[in-house]
């Protein structure tokens, strides 16, 4: 028994549902990941100014955390 053209045109919407959930859940995935790393990570503290620079071009950190 094989299958007709209506049936197979039936498939077509399923498969495309299916595959816009599946990239929703990668794009849902990724974002996640990333908010994650973000929030577990702390970077290590720089070398930097810790009195405000008399130079031109001498920056220092608005609050440094170390």
């Amino acid at each position: 028994m094989t299958a007709g053209p209506v049936a197979k045109r039936a498939r077509w919407p399923l498969l495309a549902w299916l595959l816009a959930a599946a990239v929703l859940l990668v794009v849902a995935a990724a974002n996640a990941h990333l908010v994650y790393v973000a929030v577990a990570s702390q970077p290590d503290c720089v070398a930097h100014l810790k009195e405000p620079g008399t130079q031109a071009g001498a920056y220092r950190a608005a609050k440094p955390a170390c």
